[in-house]
């Protein structure tokens, strides 16, 4: 096993550390040909492009979401998990895509932003459940102080995801209220953060953590946020707009 680590470890310097085929299988056996279109409830899905420009895959949830629909689920699955540095950039028709979590890691802010401007509400009429998975601690060590370089800065992007995680909690907290948003996450593991891809690791750690959490704030989560069941979404385009007109 740790052989086996080891040597991905130095292969994923040079080159993506995970074959995307297994997952595309998977993928596969779960969504089939189903389109983004397809889904009931409104979904924003956070993706970046091959022009490094940011890209979120909307359902048709509002008249201007026009385009997304199209796409199958598998594109969207795809591209949305392409993580850098573990699986390639995911190619579809000429576009090409990676993990949406360099710029969103806490997709939270899009999901606030997405309903005030498709909807007639008051931003205090919104309630936002965040589940986190577990941050890594971040702290400047004497190194980076002391030289700097790559070498001592090489988990940078980590340490950018989890500052645009804090980030958006406290955006989307001044927007609708601190009590309005309810964010649920595993403690910091400053001495052996879990790697992103360490499977038997998360497996093992985080569902005790998530029972304890569930413990703690099942009867909030309840009251606020599963009180009845949300209804499909009125679709604009794709299948669901022709079935419905049909009825």
């Amino acid at each position: 096993m740790k052989v086996r680590k080891g040597w991905r470890s130095l292969r994923a310097l040079r080159h993506y550390a995970y074959d995307a085929d297994t997952l595309e299988r998977y993928l596969s056996a779960v969504f089939g040909t189903t389109s983004f279109g397809d889904a009931k409830r409104r979904l924003c899905i956070p993706a970046f492009d091959g022009f490094t420009e940011v890209h979120i895959f909307k359902t048709p949830h509002h008249h201007d979401y026009k385009k997304d629909w199209r796409d199958r689920m598998l594109t969207v699955a795809r591209a949305t998990a392409a993580a850098p540095a573990y699986f390639p950039v995911y190619k579809d028709r000429g576009r090409f895509f990676a993990d949406g979590g360099v710029w969103a890691n806490a997709p939270l802010m899009i999901g606030l932003v997405d309903a005030l401007t498709c909807y007639q509400i008051d931003r205090r009429q919104v309630h936002i459940l965040s589940l986190g998975s577990g941050d890594t601690e971040i702290r400047i060590t004497n190194n980076q102080i002391r030289r700097g370089g790559l070498w001592y800065w090489r988990d940078i992007i980590s340490s950018a995801m989890h500052l645009q995680t804090q980030n958006a909690v406290g955006q989307a907290g001044l927007l609708i209220g601190r009590d309005q948003l309810l964010r649920l996450n595993a403690p910091p593991m400053p001495e052996h953060p879990i790697a992103l891809d360490d499977y038997d690791r998360a497996s093992r750690e985080l569902p005790p953590i998530a029972t304890r959490l569930v413990d703690e704030y099942g009867d909030a989560i309840r009251d606020r946020f599963l009180f009845a069941p949300a209804e499909p979404y009125s679709a604009f385009y794709g299948p669901r707009a022709s079935q419905e007109t049909a009825l």
